[in-house]
Parts: structure tokens; C-alpha cells; sequence
């Protein structure tokens, strides 16, 4: 399926997904195979496709993963990001995790009605929600949508504590509700920042905010007392991983509260789809880019075991710890560790939210 690869999107390929055993999409199948099929490489539009599904909170039980549970107002991510482990989710929808996960997204308009049932429930254990933890909740479409700030107004509305990861300044946007959540003690932000070159994070992210509106953000956010932190996530060996003091630096001169890093994963179909980027943006290099991921990983391309998928292995998982914990120490940036209180929470009254 011929798509165009340079003009804002991050996957270079959007091959059929194969690992659900799903028959392989053919020209007479959508009109919009037969338009490229016909007129060459076509410019892509992001398509929006409403979604309803019948509950909102993701359960979780990764022991290496801080949260048991989550949301996710969207699927797939406009910010394209190459190496974005939430890519073969879209496998499931016979999509695939290349262009279409950046430009075929679903939103779900009724989050909060779904998450007012859940909270409502008799027994229900108020523990934090994660937000962020697939998608970006961020994303341009959220602009017009809005699905994350109605999460928000419920999630306050009911005292209940969340966090939030991000790699947008749009964030801001949600300040007059972020600010009286994180005075009860209720909410925690996290802004990923993986470069501070424009054209590397162009190439890496291309539709996510630039670095330093990303940094501005973080400022803003701790300067009105919302506790965020920085995410060096993920550090792409031989691309991005000399960055990683300067990235602590500038973390704690944007007044970061504590921060934390994560070497790229690259499970299931992100793999060939970042080996295709390299070979287009960094060919002098790919080889010696991949031989250091799987040094990492054990000698494969991905790692999927617990707690080590998250520090890595081997002589290059020690040197990149080594390295945080001595520009941490240097420049005064904190473990991102931020305890959220559960004891004010209050179940949603009525069968509607009282903020509606």
C-alpha cells in the first residue's frame, strides 16, 4: 500500500498486519487503496472514527509498571512517533501499525459517561488513574474533542487522583483544572522529552511540539504548583543517547521535580518499522544503531520480560544508568516520585456528572 512517508509522518511503511492471521488487504477493498492504487503516493489525511466501547478503565498487573489501572481516550497517535510502543494495538483493527496508526485514529466521546459508571460502582477502590500510558492524551484532535478534559472534570469532580504523560504543551490547556486537583494532592504530570534538536525530533516525533515548548510547558505546569517531571523516554541509542546530560539540565532549569529515563522498545511490528525509518533517515549508522538496541535487549531487537524491558541489559543498560545518576546528581534532579491521595475520594452522585 503505497503511502507518502516525508511530509509529517514518522513510519515510512504501512505494511498489512499478519500476526492476528488477517487476510491481506487488496485494492478493491477500499476506494482509498484504489485512489492511491491509480494516482501514485497521495498525501495521507488523518481519518477520525468514533468509537464505542463498553468500559474505559484498562486494568494492569505488570509488576515493573507503577499503575493498575488506566484510560486511554484515544487510539492510535497523530504525533508519530517512530518508536512508539503502542503501534501494533492497531493490528487488532486489521490496521496497520505504520502510517495508519498515525493517520486512522478512533476516539471514544463517551469516557467520561463510562468512567462516571465505573467510579459509581459499589466497592470500587479508589487507586490512581494513568493517563498516557498508549496514546498521547494530548494529541491535536483532542483540540476538538475534548474527551481528556472531561475525564479531568470528573476525576476532580470526584477527588479521585490521575496522572498524566505527555510529550504536548497543549496540556496547558487544562491548567484551570490541573492546578486546584494538584492542591488537594491529586495530580501528577510527566512530559516526555527525548531530544533537544528541532530537526531530531522532527524526524523521531514530527507532529509532537517542539522541545522547547514542551520544556516551557514543564516550567509552567510547576511554577503553578502542578508537580511534573521529565521523561527521557525513550533514549535511542547512536541517535539520541548523547543527549541525555543536557536533556537533565534543562529538565532542572525548566524546574523539573523529578524525572526518570527508558531505553527505546522495539516489540512486535515496531521493529521492522523502526529498522525501515533508519535505513531512510540514519543509513550510515543503522547497523550500528540496531547491534546497540539488541546489546540492550539481549541480543534481540526487543526484550519483552519483566523489569528488565524497562532498564535494559548489558554493558550499554549500565553506562546509560551510570550517566542519569551522575547528571542527576550534578544538576539536582530528583527520582520522579509523586504519592497521591486516595482518601478524598468521593463516588459521582446521580446518574449524571454534577459538572454537566
Amino acid at each position: 500500500m503505497p503511502v507518502e512517508s516525508r511530509s509529517g509522518r514518522g513510519a515510512t511503511r504501512n505494511a498489512t498486519p499478519t500476526r492476528f492471521s488477517l487476510k491481506e488487504r487488496v485494492a478493491e477493498g477500499e476506494w482509498l487503496d484504489q485512489v492511491e492504487a491509480l494516482d501514485g503516493v497521495p498525501k495521507r489525511r488523518t481519518a477520525v472514527t468514533i468509537e464505542h466501547p463498553r468500559s474505559i478503565l484498562t486494568r494492569n498487573s505488570s509488576p515493573d509498571i507503577g499503575f493498575d489501572r488506566s484510560i486511554n481516550a484515544y487510539r492510535g497517535c497523530e504525533h508519530g512517533c517512530i518508536y512508539c510502543f503502542a503501534r501494533p494495538t492497531h493490528a487488532y483493527h486489521d490496521l496497520s501499525p505504520g502510517v495508519d496508526f498515525e493517520s486512522r485514529l478512533f476516539v471514544k466521546p463517551n469516557a467520561a459517561q463510562l468512567l462516571h459508571s465505573a467510579l459509581s460502582r459499589p466497592g470500587y477502590e479508589c487507586r490512581p488513574i494513568a493517563m498516557g500510558t498508549n496514546t498521547d492524551p494530548y494529541q491535536p484532535i483532542e483540540e476538538q474533542w475534548r474527551i481528556t478534559r472531561s475525564i479531568i472534570e470528573l476525576l476532580l469532580e470526584c477527588r479521585h487522583p490521575f496522572t498524566i504523560t505527555t510529550k504536548s504543551d497543549r496540556v496547558l490547556r487544562d491548567l484551570d483544572l490541573l492546578k486546584p486537583a494538584a492542591a488537594l494532592g491529586l495530580a501528577a504530570v510527566a512530559v516526555s522529552v527525548t531530544s533537544l534538536d528541532p530537526k531530531t525530533a522532527r524526524t523521531l516525533e514530527p507532529r509532537a511540539p517542539q522541545p522547547r515548548k514542551r520544556l516551557a510547558a514543564v516550567k509552567a505546569l510547576n511554577e503553578a504548583g502542578v508537580p511534573c517531571s521529565v521523561a527521557i523516554a525513550p533514549v535511542v541509542p547512536q541517535v539520541t543517547d548523547h543527549e541525555l546530560e543536557h536533556i537533565v539540565e534543562a529538565a532542572v532549569e525548566a524546574g523539573a521535580v523529578g524525572g526518570f529515563y527508558l531505553p527505546v522498545r522495539l516489540p512486535h511490528e515496531v521493529a521492522p518499522l523502526f529498522r525501515a525509518w533508519l535505513d531512510e533517515h540514519f543509513p550510515d549508522r543503522a547497523g550500528k544503531v540496531m547491534a546497540t538496541i539488541r546489546s540492550l535487549r539481549g541480543g534481540r531487537d526487543n526484550d519483552p520480560d519483566f523489569f528488565s524491558r524497562m532498564r535494559g541489559q548489558g554493558p550499554w543498560a549500565d553506562l546509560l544508568r551510570t550517566r542519569f545518576e551522575i547528571a542527576s546528581k550534578r544538576y539536582g534532579l530528583r527520582k520522579a516520585r509523586f504519592p497521591l491521595r486516595t482518601d478524598l475520594f468521593q463516588p459521582p452522585e446521580g446518574d449524571q456528572m454534577r459538572l454537566l
